[in-house]
């Protein structure tokens, strides 16, 4: 195939044009650096990290997150903020509970990547794998709790790895290794972007972060994963379950105008800016906007809206998709009798970051009423989290216009 192709060129273009795309042809595109080390860096399982450098001290090959904050305290106190130093939490706790050990290998690919994690929860469930040998002393016993370590990131085989140094100090752990990579979204990708053939619906990825980034206008300028969930380097992964992080992102805008015929227009409409992806990303957070009308009659609602893809418990059917892509927008608009004033109109956001998860909780419990003690008490913690995590953004607010033809706005940003 490939030699009909070359005859059929070089018979369609001149022998300069052809000489070009030989060229073009032999010419291999360089090595990618970032793509070598991460496919090294991620690779599945993560191996385990063996025994220490002789001239290591206790300190310097413990995996433990606080043997860590004994030089980092400030990445140390950000970490422990943030969802990854909880990523085995209750909510997947329970489940390991109940699954399979081939499906909680997939879990803690992302939840507890390090192969001394996997040991311990081997260990604690009493999987068939599990090490009959002690675990080394550089192990705390609860490593497997603690989610997304910084040596999840950061430790391979007792080798430290990190983005260039901000400031060149002398370098504990026998010096460590600067890699590019870590300013780089593909960093994110291997627990943000499920691969090619993964489970999807409606021909969708379940997860699709990395490439519903790769798609935006935030990839073209430059504006990597690491800019907005790790401003100025630090270790917070700031997303959907923060108020002022979703605050930041968007865009709220709110007309009324009042019409000849007594009518009111009202015009909602909500961009994504400062998202460098679909907002919500993922199938778990449902975003609800909500328009009120408040006067000397009392309140009522008016209208409301789903914001993101809702999906069955069990994720085997897609109901919906209303997330606002990069560059898009979610709008409601309606006409309603204009009260007498004085009123206003509120337009209202809420946020249930776990909406998918609270809804497969309360399903399990349903479903499963007899489950073991220790499990119903883990899977009914983690429907107490899911729900504590919903919050109320403040109210876009416009005092309604009492003449005909006048029109009043706000925009939050």
């Amino acid at each position: 195939m490939w030699g009909r192709s070359v005859l059929l060129l070089v018979v369609l273009t001149s022998a300069a044009g052809a000489a070009a795309i030989f060229y073009r042809a032999a010419v291999k595109a360089p090595p990618d650096p970032v793509a070598q080390f991460l496919s090294v860096h991620w690779a599945q399982p993560v191996p385990p990290q063996g025994d220490p450098p002789p001239r290591f001290t206790a300190l310097e090959a413990s995996l433990a997150p606080e043997s860590c904050a004994a030089c980092h305290p400030a990445q140390f106190a950000d970490w422990n903020t943030s969802l990854h130093s909880r990523a085995m939490g209750p909510g997947i706790r329970w489940q390991l509970r109940v699954f399979g050990q081939g499906e909680a290998n997939d879990c803690l690919r992302c939840h507890a990547p390090l192969a001394e994690q996997k040991a311990l929860a081997a260990l604690e469930y009493g999987w068939a794998n599990a090490p009959t040998a002690p675990m080394p002393d550089y192990v705390s016993a609860d490593l497997h709790l603690r989610g997304n370590t910084c040596a999840s990131c950061h430790v391979r085989r007792h080798q430290v790895f990190g983005p260039p140094a901000a400031h060149h100090d002398p370098a504990p752990h026998g010096g460590f290794v600067e890699q590019q990579a870590f300013g780089d979204s593909r960093f994110c990708a291997p627990c943000h972007q499920f691969p090619a053939g993964a489970r999807s619906l409606e021909g969708k990825l379940i997860e699709n972060t990395y490439e519903e980034w790769r798609a935006s206008p935030s990839a073209r300028a430059g504006v990597s994963c690491q800019s907005c969930h790790m401003p100025d380097r630090r270790h917070v992964w700031r997303g959907i379950h923060d108020p002022d992080t979703v605050r930041k992102g968007l865009r709220r805008e709110l007309e009324l105008k009042r019409l000849d015929d007594g009518r009111l227009d009202i015009r909602a409409r909500i961009t994504a800016p400062g998202v460098g992806h679909y907002f919500p990303t993922y199938v778990v957070p449902k975003v609800l906007i909500s328009l009120h009308l408040v006067g000397a009659g009392g309140e009522r609602e008016l209208a409301r809206q789903v914001i993101g893809r809702t999906v069955s418990v069990d994720m085997d059917k897609e109901w919906s998709d209303t997330r606002i892509p990069p560059g898009g927008n979610s709008e409601l608009a309606l006409q309603v009798a204009a009260p007498p004033a004085p009123y206003r109109v509120e337009m209202r956001l809420e946020v249930a970051p776990a909406e998918h998860y609270a809804r497969m909780y309360r399903a399990m419990l349903q479903r499963n009423p007899d489950m073991e003690a220790a499990t119903l008490a883990l899977l009914r913690e983690a429907l107490r989290q899911a729900d504590a995590a919903s919050y109320r953004l403040e109210a876009v607010v416009v005092a309604g216009p009492a003449n005909a033809g006048e029109t009043a706005r706000a925009i939050a940003n």
